[in-house]
Order: C-alpha cells, then sequence, then structure tokens
C-alpha cells in the first residue's frame, strides 16, 4: 500500500493549484504580489509558461446540449475540449511576450511577432522558446536568466491575440511561472475582456536587489504600443508579422 500511496501523492502533487497547495501560490486581486527573492528564487532560470484551451460549452452553450445530456447523464462529467485551430469554432492564436529594461537603460520586446526572440546569456537575458500557434498543452514559454538580475531593472509579461477573433473570454488563458527553486507562481487571465486584443498579466520589478511580481492582469484593446503607453516603456512601434520558419 505504501508504494501505491506514494504514487498516488505524485501524481497529485502535478496537478496542485491555488494557495492552497504547498507548492504554488496563486496571484489574485486580493494577493497580488510575491517577493522571488525571499522566496529564494532569485536565481536560475525563471521559466514563464503561456497555456490556453477552449471548451466547446463557452461556444455553443450548454443550453443546446440538453437533449444529449439527458441521454447520457455523463456528458456532465466530460466537458468537450476544443482546440483553438479545430474547425467550425472561433480560432484564437495567444503570443507571450515580454517587455525588458535593463539597469543600462536599454530597453526592447521579446515576443514572436517580428522574431525578436531574445537571449538568455546575453542582454536582455530574457528568450522565448518558440511560437505556439495552436493551443497545444506546452504552450508558450519565457526564459529569464536570473543569475544576472542585476542587470534587469524591470520586465512586462503580456499576452496577445495576433490574428483572428477577440476571444479573451473562451480562452481559460493561464500564466505559471516556474523558479529554479520554490513554489510555482500561477496567474489567471480570468476578469471578462471579450473584445480586448492584450493583456498585461504580471511585472517584475528589481527594487534594491529584491525581485518582486506583481500581478497585472489588465485587459486592453490595442496591441503592444497601448501596453508601452500605459506602463511607459518608450519604444516605437510599428507592423511586425511572424516568421513561417518558426510556427
Amino acid at each position: 500500500m505504501a508504494i501505491w500511496d506514494n504514487l498516488w501523492r505524485g501524481r497529485a502533487a502535478q496537478f496542485d493549484s491555488g494557495s492552497a497547495a504547498s507548492n504554488s501560490i496563486a496571484l489574485t486581486r486580493r494577493n497580488p504580489s510575491v517577493s522571488l527573492t525571499k522566496q529564494g528564487a532569485a536565481s536560475g532560470n525563471l521559466r514563464v509558461n503561456l497555456s490556453w484551451r477552449m471548451r466547446s460549452s463557452d461556444i455553443e452553450g450548454r443550453s443546446r446540449q440538453g437533449g444529449r445530456l439527458l441521454s447520457n447523464p455523463l456528458k456532465l462529467f466530460q466537458p468537450d475540449v476544443v482546440q483553438a485551430h479545430t474547425q467550425g469554432v472561433v480560432n484564437v492564436d495567444l503570443d507571450l511576450g515580454c517587455l525588458y529594461e535593463l539597469t543600462d537603460g536599454s530597453k526592447g520586446v521579446v515576443q514572436p511577432l517580428g522574431s525578436f526572440f531574445g537571449d538568455l546569456n546575453g542582454p536582455p537575458f530574457v528568450k522565448l522558446s518558440g511560437d505556439d500557434r495552436f493551443g497545444a498543452p506546452s504552450g508558450e514559454t519565457i526564459f529569464v536568466n536570473l543569475d544576472h538580475r542585476e542587470s534587469i531593472k524591470r520586465l512586462l509579461f503580456f499576452v496577445y491575440i495576433y490574428d483572428q477573433t477577440p476571444a479573451f473570454d473562451r480562452t481559460h488563458a493561464h500564466v505559471t511561472l516556474y523558479p529554479s527553486n520554490g513554489p510555482r507562481v500561477e496567474i489567471e487571465l480570468d476578469e471578462r475582456a471579450p473584445q480586448a486584443r492584450s493583456c498585461a498579466v504580471f511585472s517584475v520589478e528589481n527594487t534594491k536587489g529584491d525581485l518582486t511580481v506583481r500581478r497585472e492582469v489588465k485587459f486592453v484593446y490595442g496591441f503592444q504600443a497601448e501596453l508601452d503607453r500605459l506602463y511607459g516603456w518608450g519604444l516605437q512601434w510599428g507592423r511586425g508579422y511572424k516568421s513561417q520558419s518558426r510556427a
């Protein structure tokens, strides 16, 4: 029995979430920030992952399935998950990006649009691993080299809809931070903003050596330039496109 108990505990730990779980911290409106430094997590590579999915119930409505649910009650417990690229539903391509400002005054962006994939071992010490266009389980990931935290002044992680219909309220998107040490940090994009095209998810600020993650979750109806104005980055923006080779 001890072996099975250990296996069960190991599997359950993979699905822990929220503040009740010992290995995760949920940032909410009431608890919006956490210090990576105080958590002992201000070194190594910080992995930031965006994932999302769409359910058919969000698009069709549960009421339309009433007859089928009555004939097969088990369907109540088996929601039909629809990937973002499935034909016949709203297509959504979410992208993860990061505005950065270094202590030497240099500023820029890491994002799939324009193929600004960054650099992990040199400035800006932020690197996008790739571009997920279909809502795959692995999602999109950006790495931050916190061994060079003294060079980082502030970061702003954001999500935007590259193309197709604005549908943040249907994507069930969430961002998870995986520090090299300590609990993961989770942020849900759970506020209603059906027409928004971009969302500032969280910021990282270096204040006298203390790296603090702060939940933002601010939706805007424009793109990066509007997020730039909101947070005072001062970059020049132009029309950009994705590289077909990094799909």
